[in-house]
């Protein structure tokens, strides 16, 4: 048998090749996209075509690591503000979503009598979960187990992954039916609720009218408390608009563009006046010289980390920065923000100055298109270090491990949300960032179909039938309580409900699905939300299964 690094390359390529082929198809509108590759993978490997184990191995564990550190470094700008809106009660969703599993695991060994052991390995294929399965047989066999009972561990989860896939999909394309979900209205309340985050801009337009601060400079009414939430863009007095700076006084009845975040907008209207009813035209009508109004992009790597106060040392752009673009998202241009190679600064000012800010952050549109490879794999070799770290807990004899999935993930989160602050250059291409997460995804998909389906049939033909019906109850029904729980009771969005359940059953093939069927970051960023979590669960669940098999 042939099984050399070149051969296994090759069968890698024809697998993925054959998948992304059949992932064209489609069944009214619906398709499974690149999950296609797990299934000529099993297909091919049932058939005598498999590589050399170590390249399998090595597929597999690259394939996944390079999959869920581009998603972090996708979601890390947003990450943050999510948790903060609506994270804590996706956990414990995604929590109840685990302990949901197993209790369904453990009910289904109390009614048929199938061994713990073999359920545990039926669960941990259920929900898509490699790590659970390598930590439940090194529990097994240091607890005295039997290499045969591992390896009916292995073949329990390779018949149960299939359905583990198949079944969440499915479900994810009822629950759109069930819940009549119209994907433009769900974009529009998921915005909105991001929106709502305290960093990200909103414009409002305030007529002065309190008469504490008539008279007095925007520098003596915008104090330390507000300086990092607002910023005036420009000002419009008696029919005239103009750019302002610090030493500009407020007149009575002065009208202020005022960019601001959300949880402001109060303190605001206390402090200059009501909202007035403005347009873009009325702003237009009132130029009597026009204002420039540009994007700059950061491409100067000297200025990673810096404050915005600092770039903009005592105004000498004479330009104001309304905003901040990344990934994006607007943010307030606070003086405290820090910023990093690949944002943008939206500014208002005349041309000279605008010039020479441009000058000073680069503004190369040549320099973004170039990928930045240093944080990619600086962050995967911090990834795998921590995912290698033991964790104890207090009553299990093993040490948990985040793993070579969870330990990426969390860096990457970190990386892009704390890589400014450390004057780490995060910025990579959407582009780059996209091929690193397809091809990862190929190679995890083709090595666990490839590695399931050297024993897929005959796992089935030694009763492991029963085995697959096991596996679609475990995955159906914790995923159909919770899904209606956060849905009804909750009150989630679809694209939430899409990266809850992806990342509470830990699963890369639904999320790269839910991806490409509903097109929105949102479902990558509640994913990563709960993915962490999860996972620390999934894996701290099953070894004490086996341990409650094996007392």
């Amino acid at each position: 048998m042939v099984t050399g690094t070149a051969y296994s390359i090759l069968l890698f390529a024809v697998v993925i090749t054959l998948g992304l082929m059949l992932s064209k198809l489609n069944f009214r509108g619906v398709t499974i996209g690149s999950t296609w590759i797990l299934f000529v993978g099993i297909v091919m490997g049932h058939f005598g075509f498999v590589p050399n184990a170590k390249v399998l191995a090595f597929m597999k564990d690259f394939g996944l690591i390079l999959f869920v550190y581009s998603i972090g470094l996708q979601v890390g700008p947003g990450f943050l503000s999510s948790f903060k809106n609506g994270g804590v009660k996706l956990n414990l969703l995604a929590v109840g979503l685990v302990i949901m599993s197993a209790l369904t695991a453990f009910g289904i060994h109390l009614v048929t009598g199938e061994s713990l052991q073999t359920m545990v390995g039926v669960m941990s294929g259920a929900v898509t979960n490699t790590p659970g399965l390598g930590a439940a047989q090194q529990t097994l066999l240091d607890s005295g187990g039997s290499s045969t009972d591992a390896s009916r561990l292995a073949s329990a989860y390779a018949v149960a992954y299939p359905i583990g896939v198949l079944g969440v999909l499915a479900l994810l394309i009822i629950f759109k039916a069930v819940f009549e979900v119209d994907m433009d209205k769900e974009t529009r309340e998921i915005e909105a609720q991001s929106n709502a985050a305290e960093n990200i801009a909103r414009r409002m337009h305030c007529a002065v009218t309190n008469p504490a601060i008539i008279g007095k400079t925007i520098k003596e009414v915008i104090n330390d408390d507000l300086k990092n939430e607002m910023v005036i863009s420009r000002i419009m007095r008696n029919g005239e608009e103009f750019v302002p700076h610090e030493d500009t006084v407020l007149n009575e009845n002065d009208r202020v563009l005022i960019v601001t975040t959300q949880k402001s907008i109060d303190t605001i209207r206390i402090i200059f006046g009501a909202e007035v009813p403005m347009h873009l035209e009325d702003w237009i009508k009132g130029r009597k010289s026009v204002p420039l109004v540009k994007r700059l992009g950061i491409t100067n790597t000297a200025l990673t980390g810096k404050k915005l106060s600092e770039i903009l040392f005592k105004g000498q752009y004479a330009v104001t920065v309304t905003r901040v673009v990344r990934s994006g998202v607007e943010l307030v241009a606070a003086p405290d923000l820090r910023v990093q190679v690949g944002d943008y600064l939206q500014v208002v000012g005349g041309k000279d100055g605008i010039d020479a800010l441009a000058k000073l952050v680069g503004n190369k549109a040549a320099a973004l298109e170039k990928p930045n490879l240093f944080p990619i794999f600086l962050g995967i070799a911090l990834g795998v270090v921590l995912g290698c770290i033991p964790i104890a807990v207090p009553g299990i004899p093993q040490p948990i491990k985040l793993g070579l999935a969870g330990g990426p993930l969390i860096v990457a989160i970190l990386i892009s949300c704390l890589g400014p602050r450390m004057h780490i250059t995060t910025f990579t291409t959407l582009s780059a960032n996209m091929m690193i997460r397809e091809i990862g995804i190929s190679f995890f998909l083709a090595a666990v179909g490839l590695g399931a389906g050297r024993t897929f049939v005959s796992s089935l033909t030694a009763g492991g039938w029963w085995w697959i019906l096991y596996g679609a109850i475990i995955t159906i029904v914790p995923i159909l309580v919770i899904g209606l729980l956060g849905r009804y009771v909750f009150k989630l969005n679809f694209f939430q409900i899409c990266g809850l359940v992806a990342g509470g059953t830990t699963n890369p093939p639904v999320l790269a699905f839910a991806q490409n069927a509903y097109g929105s970051q949102y479902v990558s960023l509640n994913y990563a939300t709960v993915y962490p979590l999860s996972m620390f669960m999934r894996v701290l669940v099953a070894q004490v299964m086996i341990l409650i098999a094996m007392a």
